[in-house]
């Protein structure tokens, strides 16, 4: 499978499908012992340069994965440096998409718009649950940090330098 990443409006209809599809996988299949899942859609505006990116992964014209990146209140890194930080949200690859290195193509692309836009540090967090998400952000640099927001959904938070 060829893949191919591009940048494109966060308010494309193959993107309110592909989110559709993200928040009711995440939807159906949220740990219960966890409770309800919290349906909530970042507004695409958010996904607007220079604040912001949306990518959508194509496969053969068909769209496949996506995954957006939104500036985020500044915060401290480990050495007590200000960190301009832009966080990771709304991963997703379609079951037909999985396994072709879809999610791994869409996060090079967000990490390389985050330097591109002034990042020091990519913050994302997600849900333990989700154990080949975790293992694909830990391989690629990220780790773990204190909770940087209020997500009732996510149970681990984690950052990446951007050098």
């Amino acid at each position: 499978m060829s893949v191919e990443v591009r940048t494109v409006p966060a308010d494309l209809p193959e993107v309110d499908a592909l989110l559709d599809a993200y928040l009711d996988e995440r939807e159906a299949t949220f740990p219960a012992a966890q409770g309800a899942y919290s349906r909530k859609r970042t507004p695409a505006a958010e996904f607007t340069p220079p604040t912001g990116v949306f990518a959508v992964a194509y496969a053969d014209g068909v769209a496949v994965g996506c995954g957006g990146l939104r500036r985020i209140a500044d915060g401290v890194d480990e050495s007590g440096a200000t960190d301009v930080r832009f966080e990771v949200k709304h991963v997703f690859v379609t079951p037909t998409g999985r396994g072709a290195g879809v999610a791994t193509a869409v996060m090079e692309h967000l990490e390389r718009a985050g330097a591109d836009l002034g990042a020091t540090g990519i913050v994302l967090d997600t849900n333990d649950s989700l154990v080949a998400a975790g293992a694909m952000y830990r391989s690629r640099g990220y780790r773990r940090v204190n909770p940087f927001n209020a997500n009732p959904n996510a149970t681990a938070w984690y950052r990446k330098p951007v050098r």
